[in-house]
C-alpha cells in the first residue's frame, strides 16, 4: 500500500484496535498470477507479540484450499469520508476522501481437527455475539459436527503490518476543525467515526 510519510500510522496498537473494531476484512492471495479474494469475520488476537489472525471459510470456497502455505494479504478498513474543497481556506482546492485501512500479510496455515474448529467457532461467538453462546452450547452434537464438517478454519501469523491513516494532515488547524464539524454533525455513521478519529488525532498534536 503507498503510504505518504505523513499518513503513516506509526503505533502497532493503533493499528490492533482499528482491526480488532473492524474485523469484517477482505482476504486476498493469488492462484495463476490473478488476484482472489473474499469477505470474512475475523479474530485478532496477540500471541507471544505476534499478531494471529483467524477465520474460516465454507469448505467449497477454492480460496479455502488454494492458499494453504501461501502468502496472503487481508486488508481491514471501513470508516471513509468525502472531503468537500469547500472546507479549505484556499479556493484553487480539490475534494479528496478521508479513511484509515491496515495491510496485514501473513502465511495461511490451517487449523485441522473438530477442536480446533470448534475452538474457533466458540471463540467467534464470544466475540461477535456472546448471548448466543449459550444456545450455541445445547444445540447437539450431529449438527454442530455437521456445521463444522461444511468449514475450513485457518490462520494467519501476521509478519508484515501496513497501517495508513489518511486524516487532513496536511491541512491546516482551523480546515480541520471544519471538516471534523461538519462529518461530526453528519448522520452517516462512516463520516462521525472519520470525525472522531480526526479529533483523536488533533489531541496528541
Amino acid at each position: 500500500m503507498y503510504i505518504p510519510s505523513i499518513n503513516k500510522l506509526e503505533d502497532r496498537q493503533q493499528a490492533i484496535s482499528f482491526m480488532q473494531r473492524y474485523s469484517f476484512a477482505t482476504i486476498v492471495s493469488v492462484k495463476d498470477g490473478i488476484p482472489v479474494a473474499t469477505h470474512l469475520p475475523f479474530i485478532i488476537s496477540i500471541q507471544d507479540d505476534k499478531i494471529i489472525l483467524k477465520s474460516h471459510f465454507a469448505k467449497v470456497n477454492p480460496q479455502a484450499t488454494d492458499s494453504i502455505d501461501t502468502r496472503v494479504l487481508v486488508i481491514f478498513t471501513e470508516p471513509h469520508a468525502y472531503i468537500s474543497p469547500k472546507h479549505y481556506e484556499k479556493t484553487e482546492s480539490v475534494p479528496t476522501w478521508n479513511y484509515i485501512a491496515v495491510h496485514a500479510y501473513g502465511k495461511y496455515t490451517l487449523l485441522e481437527g473438530e477442536d480446533k474448529k470448534a475452538a474457533l467457532l466458540k471463540e467467534t461467538i464470544s466475540y461477535y455475539e456472546a448471548d448466543y453462546l449459550k444456545q450455541w452450547d445445547n444445540l447437539s452434537d450431529s449438527f454442530k459436527t455437521n456445521m463444522m464438517k461444511g468449514i475450513t478454519a485457518f490462520e494467519i501469523v501476521v509478519d508484515e503490518l501496513q497501517a495508513k491513516s489518511k486524516l487532513s494532515q496536511n491541512k491546516t488547524q482551523k480546515e480541520i476543525d471544519n471538516i471534523v464539524q461538519e462529518l461530526g454533525n453528519s448522520e452517516n455513521t462512516n463520516e462521525k467515526d472519520i470525525a472522531g478519529y480526526m479529533s483523536q488525532l488533533k489531541k496528541k498534536e
